[in-house]
């Protein structure tokens, strides 16, 4: 028992020293935290092995990454940018999805629909889908672009994309478990869910803008919050048949409009970041298998790399091309939307739990999230200074 205590010490002196190197190299420290699991778990030194209690700590972790995701969403910012991110939303999801599908059914043959092997490939296009919002700020800021309408559009876009995504992964986990439930049913579960989410968060949003204008700044305000977001990620999964991660982000954009909700973000950073953040990236590492790494797996990952970057380019950038952005903006759309971090490791993590996806695919993974987050910053960074802006149409006429 006492055991798992040494395997957290471990875990998280060991991920905060990868972050540390990741960072210094210019590299998401997530990757560092991954790369320290990989280290320490059964692949090279064997001093950490999976367990329950391990499980329990990510299984907290993601979660409360999901909730802190949806209380700094900006629905100003969401419903400015309106139908034109949410069309450059959509169309970023369904290419990946398409191209990730197609590129694993071409290397291991295409399956029947409705087959355990149709869903691998599903969940391949499904993990390539996720488009990571932190990082996309992070470099808009830099550029000083993150303000303007095409960085609001972008923005806009990649956290419509998110929840789409997260759609998808539902769909996708319900459909393919096993139980006899199927798309329509699963499809039903979703729409439900989020009928009863909305009901619920209306009441509760209203119920906490009371007890914050009374408590304001208070310890309170951030236990009753993240008791919600457990509540909401428990009623998701038990009763709906949704992934918990669903319920936890539906709860932190309920929450996202609260006077306090950074301060609740804060708080809950704090526990998150400190304990069970690093013990889900690392675990990650722990679950990954290279053994099996042979060099038709290692060819795929390369591809898998190169199809998802591509494919995000090409569905964003032509949806901006639509949407009334001139050719140049259109191609910053689609690079500024390639990126990809923390939830597409949650959405692989999630298709693990359901035997959908093999550990040994996590290096695609991984790889293509350092490859897009190096990437990104570099190619935005040339086109913002060798195309600068236009102005959209749409502010024109306002």
């Amino acid at each position: 028992m006492y055991s798992i205590f040494r395997n957290l010490a471990i875990i998280m002196i060991s991920a905060k020293f990868f972050a540390l190197v990741a960072r210094k190299f210019k590299a998401p420290q997530v990757v560092g935290e991954i790369i320290a699991g990989l280290l320490i778990g059964p692949c090279v030194l064997n001093l950490v092995q999976n367990s329950d209690t391990i499980a329990v700590f990510a299984e907290i972790g993601v979660v409360l990454l999901m909730f802190t995701t949806g209380l700094g969403t900006n629905l100003k910012e969401l419903l400015r940018a309106g139908p034109i991110a949410t069309l450059i939303a959509c169309v970023g999801v369904a290419v990946p999805l398409v191209g990730g599908t197609l590129l694993y059914s071409f290397f291991y043959g295409f399956a029947a629909v409705g087959t355990l092997e149709f869903y691998r490939a599903l969940f391949i296009g499904t993990i390539m889908t996720a488009t990571s919002v932190s990082i996309t700020v992070a470099t808009l800021q830099e550029l000083g672009h993150l303000k303007s309408f095409l960085g609001t559009t972008i923005v806009s876009a990649a956290v419509i994309d998110d929840v789409i995504g997260i759609v998808v992964l539902t769909c996708v986990i319900g459909a393919s478990s096993g139980t006899g439930t199927g798309l329509g049913q699963v499809l039903l579960n979703t729409v439900l869910f989020f009928v009863v989410a909305i009901v619920v968060g209306l009441l509760f949003h209203r119920a906490m803008q009371w007890l914050d204008r009374r408590n304001p700044h208070t310890q309170r305000i951030t236990i009753v919050s993240i008791a919600f977001c457990f509540a909401l990620a428990y009623v998701a999964e038990e009763y709906f048949g949704i992934a918990d991660i669903t319920g936890a982000y539906i709860a932190g954009i309920v929450l996202c409009t609260m006077a306090d909700a950074s301060y609740v973000e804060r708080r809950v950073d704090i526990s998150n970041y400190v304990i069970f953040a690093p013990v889900f990236f690392a675990s990650i590492g722990l679950k990954t298998d290279i053994s099996g790494l042979t060099p038709d797996i290692l060819l795929f990952c390369i591809c898998f790399v190169i199809v998802a970057l591509v494919t995000k380019i090409i569905g964003c950038g032509l949806a901006a091309k639509v949407c009334g952005f001139n050719w140049g903006d259109s191609l910053k759309v689609g690079v500024g939307m390639m990126t990809r971090g923390e939830v597409a490791l949650i959405v692989a993590q999630k298709g693990l739990e359901v035997n959908v996806v093999d550990p040994v695919y996590f290096t695609a993974v991984i790889l293509m999230i350092v490859v897009s987050s190096v990437a990104t910053p570099l190619v935005l960074k040339n086109l913002f200074v060798k195309m600068p802006p236009q102005p959209h149409p749409k502010q024109i006429q306002g």
